[in-house]
């Protein structure tokens, strides 16, 4: 299964709980904090979600 990771570029602050629990349940505490998952379709839902506040790059 192929690697991907996660940066995230914007503030969880004044978004709605739902995507701050998602946030955190990708693993991503702080800004511009990254972590390495591998790329389940529940993880690319959880991606999906809150794309607006991250960034994605595949790791090879």
């Amino acid at each position: 299964m192929a690697k991907i990771k996660i940066t995230q570029v914007r503030s969880g602050i004044d978004r709605a709980e739902r995507q701050k629990r998602t946030l955190k349940a990708l693993g991503l505490r702080k800004m511009h904090n990254t972590v390495e998952v591998e790329a389940t379709p529940q993880i690319l839902g959880m991606v999906k979600a809150v794309h607006h506040l991250v960034k994605v790059e595949e790791v090879k």
